[in-house]
């Protein structure tokens, strides 16, 4: 009897991506886009060190994380990570390398653009988040409630009087 050989399938192992790991948004300005926000564009020119450790705080780091980059000669470190960390927790297109050269060849702007998108998503979510009005009915107790209810008085000792 002549066994047959069973076929080999080979299957190769693939990347599975849940909804939450795809990014679909963008960033809502561009890295060019200073005019769009005035003040903002203002406090990266005149004090850029403030408006970077501002973003970082706003943005839930700490304060003095940007000040990291006065001791890196030629990438700053703590720019990449914040743009990085926005741009996975906002889920907006992009890659480590796009982050690299705005970071590196023109950090200004992108740290303008980083509060911009910063100041948007807050806005937003306390649009989002607005709680509703709360109604507190006071209700009377019961035992007061109640006028022909009445209270028998407490002795006035250290201890109740003996029964007689």
């Amino acid at each position: 009897m002549a066994v047959q050989p069973m076929p080999v399938v080979n299957i190769q192992p693939g990347i599975f991506r849940s909804p939450a790991d795809i990014k679909t948004e963008v960033w809502s300005s561009s890295i060019c886009d200073c005019c769009d926000d005035m003040k903002i564009c203002c406090f990266g020119f005149w004090c850029p060190c403030c408006l970077r450790c501002q973003t970082s705080t706003d943005f839930g780091e700490c304060f003095c994380l940007p000040l990291l980059d006065i001791s890196t000669s030629w990438l700053p470190a703590a720019s990449l990570a914040l743009r990085s960390a926005m741009r996975e927790r906002y889920r907006i297109q992009g890659s480590m390398c796009d982050d690299c050269l705005l970071v590196t060849c023109c950090t200004p702007c992108a740290w303008c653009q980083m509060a911009r998108e910063l100041k948007l998503r807050q806005r937003t979510l306390l649009l989002v988040n607005v709680p509703s009005p709360v109604q507190i009915n006071m209700h009377p107790p019961q035992a007061f409630s109640n006028p022909s209810m009445h209270l028998q008085p407490m002795p006035a000792g250290l201890y109740p009087s003996a029964p007689q």
